[in-house]
This record gives C-alpha cells, sequence and structure tokens, in this order.
C-alpha cells in the first residue's frame, strides 16, 4: 500500500501561484509515474500534468506553460508548482501513484487538496 499526501492548496486571486505538494509513504518501491488531477465542479475528473521516474512529463494543454510538474525521487515527493492561475482552475486537486508489483498496476490517490482562484 501507498499512501499519498497532498498539501498546498487554498485560495488566491487571478494571476497568483500556488505550489502543491505531494508525499509518497509506506511500499513506495516501484512507484513510476507520479502525477495531478483535477476535478472541478460539475465536470469529470482531467489529468494536469505527470511525470515519469526518469523526469518526463505530460500536460494538459490548458496548463502548458503555467503549470510545472517536479518530482524530488528521494523524497517520495512531486510537486505542482501553478503559475498565472485562472478561475478555469480552480477544483479539487488529487495526487496519483502508479506502481507495478509484478505485473499488476496498481493506482493510488490523495485525499485532495481544494484550489480556489477567484477573479
Amino acid at each position: 500500500q501507498v499512501q499519498l499526501v497532498e498539501s498546498g492548496g487554498g485560495l488566491v486571486q487571478a494571476g497568483g501561484s500556488l505550489r502543491l505538494s505531494c508525499a509518497a509513504s509506506g511500499s513506495i518501491f516501484s512507484i513510476n509515474a507520479m502525477g495531478w488531477y483535477r476535478r472541478a465542479p460539475g465536470k469529470q475528473r482531467e489529468l494536469v500534468a505527470a511525470i515519469t521516474r526518469g523526469g518526463n512529463t505530460n500536460y494538459a494543454d490548458s496548463v502548458k506553460g503555467r503549470f510545472t510538474i517536479s518530482r524530488d525521487n528521494a523524497k517520495n515527493t512531486v510537486y505542482l508548482q501553478m503559475n498565472s492561475l485562472k478561475p478555469d482552475d480552480t477544483a479539487v486537486y488529487y495526487c496519483n501513484a502508479d506502481q507495478v508489483v509484478l505485473t499488476t498496476l496498481y493506482h493510488y490517490w490523495g485525499q485532495g487538496t481544494q484550489v480556489t482562484v477567484s477573479s
């Protein structure tokens, strides 16, 4: 089992910045990709950004150039730096980790952290 604990959400004005953190603990071996998803009110959960253990990244088109995902493998922590925030970024942000054990892929989720961007 892997536990993910997020922090760093909050209320910010449009144009502002926030930094989310997600620390993994437990059986953290073989964790490959980690990432951030979000769910806005009335919408489906969507991928925001992901990063592999080797540092390859993937971003949603809506956040490219504004958000940066990074990872500290030694601390088993993934970060999401969010700049130039917009009201449309308001959502609950969830940390995700993918782990392969033998041939089985496991998905783990954090409890979510609220990000609210006021106009």
